[in-house]
């Protein structure tokens, strides 16, 4: 069995976050990035199933946000 694990970048839960000034979006210069808490799990049980040699290639993607 192959694992195909999606992992998404969001903006770090202890972060403050700032609006642009035109209200356009959300400021992201300078603002620490971490990996989102689901995608963090999946990852864990990609590694389990590896180790547990019920699959033999894994794979993560990231996407940006």
């Amino acid at each position: 069995m192959k694992a195909v694990v999606a992992v998404k970048r969001v903006v770090d839960a202890n972060v403050k976050v700032r609006v642009k000034p035109d209200n356009s979006g959300v400021d992201l210069t300078n603002v620490k990035m971490s990996i989102n808490p689901f995608c963090e799990i999946a990852v864990e049980e990609a590694v389990r199933l590896k180790e547990k040699r019920n699959c033999f290639r894994n794979h993560c993607c990231c996407y940006r946000s």
